[in-house]
């Protein structure tokens, strides 16, 4: 997977293959995070006490928040370059926070009166964000310092890919198979012990991961390693400009942004919930399926990401991605419509059965191609800037990309609730207990399958626009070695 080569060869530096495999644990860390918040429109509704229009808004009405600390903390990020580097203490902060604050949530919103309830949770949530915030920059602008080896950087994106693959079969396991059933089956997503029972499995790994993420930095967290090696002086004025001319950005945050949406719905538990609990007939086989079908996914991410983004450039990889996206997308829908979902088994095997395993298969690897290879390319975006104008703004590219990936993705759990609302719930959600109606077939389709499609039609329109082919990136690094090279004869 690479060279494990730590000298600066000419315009290249790269990291060992541990010191990858460790930082994309920083990701991880905080999807572990995002996936206990997957089923807080269940603590909102059956424990807060809000609508269910209101629970699955209330993500994107707190996004507003979230859009005013990601500028701030980018800002805060560029400008810092302490003795334990410019991103470790970032990922540290951030995860500290996301601990304490989601524990306080689950804890003590339960136990408040009523009325105090909803704007206790709007409070902690807020300071939640602000963790959340601090870890996730990290993901992206350290990207720039760990290796800026065009053949290198997908190699996180295959480390990432193999860690959320296990993540999202692990953790719906865990919740289908174990907790659900301890804490009353149905009636488990309105006790707070449930909740509680799902924080203090995930977050203590999270911690671990983030402590492996600070260590995989630990020897390229330097100023040598920061865009031209110098310190440059970053003003607030300087983040307009960039972001008025780098084209690059622009096209990679309305790729990844409109993918994300999708995607976010296309993964909503609820969606899952009428998918598996409704349509097919046992939410059982969610959390077994995932765990089945892990090591083929791992495999198809990971000779998809070899044989095309290592070789090819990254781009080609987001868009061979997105066209096997595509196809699959519309073989599933044909499946779901002609076939019969109720035949679906993992002990007794149907056409169906077969079919959907095969093409959830491929279209797994192709979109975990195309969706995890977004991160290191924000890390092209930054060595982009470096040669366009000579300013390092890392912080700026994470945070401006999550700022519009966050505002956008957050849109889902609205869009999600807005449509089951339409047909007919809006005091409480689908469980695996409703009964099975056209309707509900129709939602889920639109939001399993339909709204990953539409994603994947912006992410062709927009790399079409899109300047950093791999050839471009190998010609920006030798233009940044000639920059340090200058600098350190002047």
């Amino acid at each position: 997977m690479g060279t494990g080569n730590t000298k600066t060869e000419g315009s290249i530096h790269r990291a060992k293959i541990w010191e990858i495999g460790f930082y994309a644990l920083n990701n991880t860390s905080t999807n572990l995070y995002m996936m206990i918040f997957m089923y807080v429109s269940y603590f909102l509704v059956g424990i807060v006490g809000v609508g269910v229009v209101l629970a699955g808004s209330i993500t994107t009405i707190m996004r507003m928040w979230d859009g005013v600390t990601d500028p701030v903390i980018g800002f805060i990020v560029d400008k810092t370059n302490t003795r334990f580097g410019k991103n470790r203490p970032f990922i540290i902060i951030g995860d500290l926070i996301l601990m304490i604050t989601s524990f306080i949530i689950f804890k003590v919103t339960p136990v408040l009166p009523q009325a105090a309830r909803f704007p206790f949770y709007i409070v902690m949530y807020m300071i939640y964000i602000i963790g959340y915030t601090c870890q996730c920059v990290v993901t992206k602008s350290a990207q720039t310092c760990l290796t800026n080896d065009p053949s290198q950087r997908p190699v996180f994106a295959m480390f990432d890919a193999v860690y959320n693959t296990l993540m999202m079969a692990i953790v719906p396991l865990i919740v289908t198979n174990v907790l659900i059933p301890k804490y009353g089956g149905a009636e488990a997503f309105g006790r707070p012990d449930f909740f509680m029972a799902l924080w203090g499995t995930l977050a203590p790994v999270s911690l671990l991961f983030a402590i492996l993420a600070v260590i995989g930095l630990s020897r390229k967290d330097r100023l040598e390693y920061y865009g031209t090696g110098e310190v440059v002086r970053i003003r607030i004025r300087d983040y307009w400009e960039v972001l008025k001319n780098n084209r690059a950005i622009q096209m990679l945050v309305v790729s990844a942004s409109s993918d994300k949406l999708s995607q976010s719905m296309k993964t909503n538990s609820v969606v899952y919930v009428m998918l598996f609990g409704i349509i097919i007939g046992d939410y059982s086989l969610y959390g077994s399926t995932s765990a089945l079908l892990t090591i083929p996914n791992i495999l198809a991410s990971l000779a998809l990401m070899n044989f095309v983004a290592r070789r090819m450039g990254q781009k080609k990889a987001l868009l061979t991605g997105t066209w096997g996206g595509i196809i699959c997308a519309g073989l599933l829908l044909l499946l779901f419509v002609f076939g019969d979902p109720t035949t679906y088994s993992l002990t007794s095997i149907s056409f169906f059965t077969v079919a959907y395993i095969v093409i959830f298969v491929v279209m797994s690897g192709c979109t975990s191609m195309s969706g995890n290879i977004v991160i290191p390319m924000t890390a092209d975006c930054a060595d982009y800037e470096v040669y366009r104008s000579g300013k390092y703004v890392p912080g700026l590219m994470g945070t401006l990309f999550s700022f519009v990936d966050k505002m956008i993705s957050s849109l889902a759990g609205m869009f999600v609730s807005l449509m089951i609302a339409a047909i007919g719930f809006r005091t409480e959600q689908p469980t695996q207990d409703t009964p099975y109606s056209t309707a509900i077939f129709w939602v889920t389709m639109a939001c399993f399958i339909g709204a990953p499609v539409l994603g994947w039609i912006c992410n062709i329109i927009a790399m079409k626009f899109y300047p950093l082919t791999k050839e471009k990136m190998e010609e920006i690094q030798e233009r940044i070695a000639e920059i340090k090279a200058g600098a350190k004869a002047a």
